[in-house]
């Protein structure tokens, strides 16, 4: 076959692929046999493979997954990204539409569709190609996901309908149908693998696979809701679906258009029993705000649109009886009861385990082993007990009593006056306190060291390669080449990772230590506080305290980690390794390049983090700033810069620089 004819042939293919698969995941109205198709897909495989120069990003051949992708990175929202309000009473749905009308001056149009219990996930296309695909994250900034999200099925690469937009947004719920969530269960039993928990945890956890093949195996699909863009069709969100809908996406199944919060209440009670014949999970009603400009007139808060919330639905529960409880003991050594029991359908999923929270939890159900108990899902995700049958309690059958030494190293238990936890106080030689902590100290927000994931840090420490974060820096090549699973290009890249963190930030080496009661932002106050790890070591009370959200509790268990003869051993071979706890001295001085501008960083970069941009900008003497003004300096602009901003700056004459301009300015 010579090249012409094939370039017609797959062209042919991939138009005949593409309608039959949005036939399947979309309009479930297939009309040729799974057989009939995989002849397709297979004709233009092997066409790809003969004549290279015909692969297209959008065939539909790459929708299998390709093993070819990198670590995900981080991209901003060009709209932010925010959480819906939520409530499981009808009374407050009302003050809701009451407040709305208030602030319009009349009852808008209100539009009703189920919430779905999957994964939020925010698709930008640009000249009708699937161009990113970023995960909620803080709703500022996420996960970029797009090389997994293009091997879903129901989400097209390619929108060619006329009339869309040059650029848009759309937003939705990836999740796995109860079908698809069985099979798949059952498969991995059949090879003796962990089975999932429920179906949206198995959709999240799919979503951040570093396979892509592994992604495309899985039953995701997605439902998209919400359309944003600077030129949509329409002024109204619902008629924005429909044409949505029009260029091919999987919008939702079931939405109403409803003209008063009386037609909103009706639909919610009409799904409440309806909604569990549906192959997939949901947990209650979206209420949105049909008017795009009423919606721009209630605005939002920091964390919640004020134009929509979340109605959901009362937990479902079930009766089951209590076999057993383990008492797990986490990094910080807290311990906490969990409860095995025969296994219960609930919410679609089979539950085997409780959570019981602590001891006073258990001593306010007064539990005992084999007693009847009450299950439920709070949010219908975490199942705990919340109820006991007393009635049914076997003859002799004994109190269920939180333990009073450590189940692991068999240390007495310690419950600190106020609190609710019982801890053990022997992290430097507790095993899964050790292993916690490593996992904690090499993870994302603190020392980001790819590679070491939490597999590989059980293994380092069975056997007995690493007992402390310290140990990680003492590590050799060979000895990491010869585990099980690694190998030479896996031992360099851990290695060359664990030199690049020994520069990160004082703070998130300070959270990296693992101080109890020091999360993310104690640390960046205690590094905000004191210029080194020498200064907070000898910090009384008093100097603690006087800063801001440091109480008696946070204080004391700083001087407690500090008075510890093993953590001072453990960040003197921190320092030994090459470590430097403290802030850089242009940070100190505020001296530089960049001394007294403020600076706006927007879009995602090439070369930098968000975060390293700003431990730049500061190094230099500048102060970031997060929202553009007259007095911003300039903005380092990157791609994706909101839209928002970028017009902002444009009124203002505020300077852009590209990332390179940024560079060259502070080169020295």
């Amino acid at each position: 076959m010579k090249l012409a004819d094939a370039r017609r042939r797959a062209e042919e293919l991939r138009k005949t692929i593409d309608e039959h698969n949005h036939r399947y995941y979309v309009l479930n109205q297939p009309v040729i046999t799974d057989y009939e198709f995989d002849l397709l897909l297979n004709e233009l495989q092997e066409l790809e493979k003969r004549f290279p120069e015909l692969v297209t990003p959008d065939s539909p051949t790459m929708r299998v997954g390709s093993d070819l992708t990198a670590e995900f990175h981080q991209a901003e929202h060009t709209w932010p990204m925010l959480s819906l309000g939520n409530t499981y009473s009808i009374d407050e749905v009302k003050e809701f539409g009451a407040r709305v009308s208030r602030t319009l001056g009349y009852e808008p149009q209100y539009v009703c569709e189920l919430k779905y219990d999957g994964v939020s996930i925010s698709i930008t296309y640009e000249n009708g190609m699937l161009v990113r695909a970023v995960t909620r994250g803080d709703g500022s900034v996420g996960d970029d996901v797009t090389v997994n999200v293009r091997t879903i099925r129901s989400i097209p690469v390619k929108v060619s309908a006329k009339g869309i937009p040059d650029s848009f947004t759309v937003r939705g719920e990836i999740y796995i149908p109860r079908k698809g969530f069985e099979e798949m269960n059952a498969a991995r039993q059949a090879l003796g693998e962990p089975l999932f928990a429920n179906p949206r945890n198995a959709a999240a956890g799919t979503l951040k696979l570093l396979d892509p093949r592994i992604v495309a195996s899985r039953p995701l699909e997605c439902f998209l809701y919400y359309l944003l863009g600077t030129q949509l069709p329409a002024d109204n969100h619902f008629d924005n679906i429909l044409a949505a809908r029009s260029w091919g996406f999987r919008t939702p199944d079931i939405i109403q258009l409803c003209n008063s919060m009386e037609e909103v209440i009706s639909f919610l009670i009409q799904w409440e029993d309806e909604r569990k014949s549906l192959p997939y999970d949901t947990d209650g009603v979206v209420i949105k705000v049909n008017s795009l400009e009423a919606q721009r007139i209630l605005g939002a808060t920091a964390k919640s649109p004020r134009w929509a919330i979340a109605y959901k639905y009362a937990a479902e529960q079930a009766v089951t009886r209590l076999l057993s409880v383990d008492f797990q003991v986490g990094r910080t050594g807290n311990v906490t009861p969990v409860a095995n029991l025969e296994p219960v359908l609930l919410a679609g999923t089979m539950v085997k385990r409780a959570s019981l929270h602590n001891s006073d939890q258990i001593g306010l159900l007064g539990l005992h082993y084999g007693d009847t108990v009450t299950v439920e899902k709070g949010g219908e995700i975490i199942p705990k007990i919340v109820a006991a049958d007393t009635s049914k309690r076997l003859p002799g059958a004994g109190a269920v009593t939180f333990p009073q030494k450590c189940p692991e190293c068999g240390t007495p238990l310690v419950r600190n006056e106020g609190e609710a936890n019982h801890y053990c106080p022997n992290y430097i030689h507790c095993p899964p306190q050790i292993t916690g902590r490593i996992i904690h100290f090499v993870s994302r927000k603190a020392m980001n060291i790819e590679g070491l994931g939490e597999e590989t840090v059980e293994l380092l420490y069975r056997t007995g390669l690493v007992r402390s974060v310290a140990d990680l820096y003492d590590l050799k090549h060979e000895q990491l080449a010869s585990l099980e699973r690694l190998g030479d290009k896996s031992a360099s890249n851990i290695l060359s990772e664990l030199e690049s963190s020994l520069s990160a930030p004082w703070h998130r080496k300070l959270f990296a230590l693992g101080i109890r009661h020091v999360g993310e932002t104690i640390a960046r106050i205690l590094a905000t506080g004191f210029p080194d790890i020498d200064s907070l070591m000898k910090a009384t009370d008093e100097e603690l305290t006087a800063l801001p959200e440091i109480g008696p509790r946070i204080s004391a268990s700083i001087r407690e980690y500090f008075s510890d003869a093993e953590n001072i051993e453990t960040v003197r071979r921190l320092k030994a390794a090459g470590m430097t706890f403290g802030r850089a001295i242009q940070e100190t001085t505020h001296d530089g390049p960049l001394k007294g501008m403020t600076v706006v960083i927007s879009g995602t970069f090439r070369n930098f983090t968000r975060d390293q941009l700003k431990e730049a900008v500061e190094a230099a003497g500048g102060k970031i700033t997060s929202s553009v003004s007259g007095n911003t300096s300039f903005i380092i602009a990157g791609n994706d810069m909101g839209p928002s901003k970028r017009a902002k700056a444009n009124a203002l004459g505020v300077r852009m620089v590209s990332e390179d301009e940024f560079m060259k300015m502070t080169e020295e």
